[in-house]
Formats: C-alpha cells, structure tokens, sequence
C-alpha cells in the first residue's frame, strides 16, 4: 500500500494536559469524585505540609479514606531528599494528591513524574502558576533547579480555602501572571535574534492571560471568593499555555532569571512571583514596553515594586540583573544582552520614580 506523506516533514509532539479543573466554593468536597472519575486507582498518598494540613490536607485525608487506602507525607520543604522519600511512599500507592502550596505541589509534581504516578493538584494558595504546569523548582546549595515533570491530572481549587490565605499570596501568583507579559516578550525576541522556535498559540495564551490579569488589577480584593476565582483560573491557563509549547517559556523570561539570582544571592527575601513581578517592570522598560502600566498594576493588587519593599537592597538587585544572564544560559532574553553595572544602577534607581 502506497501512504502519500510529505517527505520532508515527519514531527510529533505530546502535550499533557489537566483533564479535569474544578475551581469554585467547597470543591475540595468533590475530591473523592474527581479520584474515581478518572480512575486512578484504589491508594492514595496524601503530600501536603505542616501548616496545610489543618486548613486542608485533614479534610482531604478524610474525604478520600471513605473510599480509597490512604497515606499522609508531611513535606515541611522541598528539596532532592524530600522529594525522595516522596518517591518512595508514592511506589506504595497508586496515585498522589498535593494539598499545599507552591513547594508541597512540585514536590509531589516530581514525585508522581519519576515514579509514573498520576496526581491531582489541590493548591491552598494562588502564589504561582506551578498548581497547573509541567515545570517544578527545586531549590539546591548551588541555586534552583527548573525541572521538567509533567502537569496534574486534575486541579481541585476551592476558591473558599484559596481567598482566606494571606493576600500576599494571592498578589504574589498575580505578579507571576503579569510576568507572561515580558517572558513572551523575550521568547520572541529569542525567535527573531537566535531563530528559538516559538509556539504562536502558546505565546498568545499567555500573553492574553497577563494582559486580562492588568485590565482586572481593580478587582483584586482581599479575601474574596470572586477574586480567588479569577486568579486560579488565569494560573491554570499560564500552566496550560506551557503544556502546548512543551517548556516553561511562555512564563518565564528574563524576569524570572532576575528572581533565581535573588535566591542565589539574598535567598528567602520576597516571594517567587513578587521578585518576578519587580523584574518585569525591569525588562519590559528594556523592551520599551508599558512598564508604568504593569507598575501601577502591581501596585493596585498589592504587590511589590521595588526591591527594598521586600527587604532587598539595591546594591544586592544591581548584582542580580547582572547575575541573570549567568542563570538558564541556554534561555536567551533580553538580560543576556549585554547589561553593563552602570545600566544595571541605573534600571535599579528607575523603579523608585513615579
């Protein structure tokens, strides 16, 4: 049998998505429902973290041990043997769920990925976009780890649990979601200048998502349900975007080099999505973008715009933008330029001006 085929083309791809999200008021009711949906099996390991347990990983345990075999990790951090004795409990069972925030998620993310365990998502707090990707960061003495895994198998977001964390939080994943904006804009320019292939639909998913994030800056409130919803289901579409292009790219740009050599630097001052959300302002003022209008944004939903605001001085930042280009070499953004000291002082000192 003769197959017509074009020759001179022969590529596949495997994306990996979420198959069930679940956001909304008390859905961490539906959790069980959500496990036997997709059949995941009759065991479960619960992974979630010290102060999580009580505002959900009990209830979590409760839930599913009505109808599954059921163990509980305590992960008070995330690091490579942590995430090793995960591994090990995970062999036991036969699917995972991470109740907690951004390190509990990526911890059981690694898990599930090196042990060929499904898991399901259960975040606690809105603070990055890692409750839906693909992507994990694993802190090591020499810096951290950006580590390919794969995305959950389901996202249950009770939008009840998420608005009653500290608001800090919740600003801190919608800095994370403004800083589509610039890494888009670094991943075309790396197209144009280094011809780094780019996914159209990827970048425009991303980009949309940061710029709905800016329109809605007003409504983002302090303890509310509405607000909680919004901001999950941004974070979902931003993992979502990097599931289609395969890679972190569509969130993660020069701003997020800026923020791994904070944690090299002066780790464990600010958030992860408060220093990305400072080195947008930075590198879209680069790119000669609306810098001011993702500024006043920032502001708006409460998150920080300087690096002083979270305890960092501008000495240490000046070290980080010229830190960054050192930092994922083989991401080209616009910090991987050419950025002189002199540049680096100056584009510190901008972000103090009104």
């Amino acid at each position: 049998m003769k197959v017509l085929r074009n020759k001179g083309f022969d590529k596949s791809k495997w994306m990996q998505l979420p198959r069930d999200v679940l956001v909304g008021h008390d859905v961490l009711g539906q959790l069980p429902q959500v496990a036997g949906d997709l059949s995941l099996g009759d065991s479960a390991l619960v992974v979630t973290g010290k102060h999580t347990l009580d505002v959900a990983g009990n209830r979590a345990v409760d839930l599913l041990s009505r109808d599954y075999t059921t163990r509980t990790f305590l992960a008070e951090e995330i690091s490579p043997a942590v995430i090793r004795k995960v591994e090990a409990e995970a062999k036991e069972v036969k699917f995972l769920v991470a109740v907690g925030g951004g390190k509990v998620i990526d911890t059981a993310k690694v898990a599930s990925f090196n042990t060929d365990r499904q898991f399901i998502s259960v975040p606690t707090a809105a603070s990055h976009d890692g409750i839906a990707s693909a992507s994990a960061s694993v802190p090591t003495p020499e810096g951290n780890l950006s580590l390919s895994a794969q995305p959950p198998i389901a996202v249950v977001a009770d939008t009840g649990i998420i608005a009653s964390a500290p608001h800090r939080l919740l600003a801190s994943g919608c800095a994370d979601i403004i800083s589509n904006y610039s890494a888009v804009l670094d991943w075309e320019l790396s197209h144009r200048l280094k011809d780094e292939p780019i996914s159209e639909y990827a970048s425009t998913l991303s980009r949309l998502t940061a710029e709905g994030m800016i329109r809605n800056a007003d409504l983002i409130r302090p303890n509310r349900e509405e607000t909680a919803w919004m901001v999950v289901k941004a974070l979902v579409a931003s993992g979502v975007a990097m599931s289609i292009a395969g890679s972190s790219r569509p969130a993660s740009g020069g701003e997020h080099k800026f923020s791994h050599a904070l944690d090299r630097i002066a780790p464990g001052k600010g958030l992860h999505g408060e220093k990305c959300g400072i080195g947008t302002i930075i590198t879209l003022f680069l790119h000669g973008s609306d810098w001011r209008g993702v500024r006043d944004a920032l502001r708006k939903i409460g998150a920080p715009t300087t690096p002083g605001e979270i305890g960092i001085d501008d000495a240490t930042a000046v070290e980080a933008l010229l830190l960054a280009a050192t930092i994922r070499p083989e991401r080209f953004t616009i910090l991987d330029m050419g950025l002189t000291r002199e540049s680096a002082e100056s584009l510190i000192r901008m972000l103090s001006k009104e």
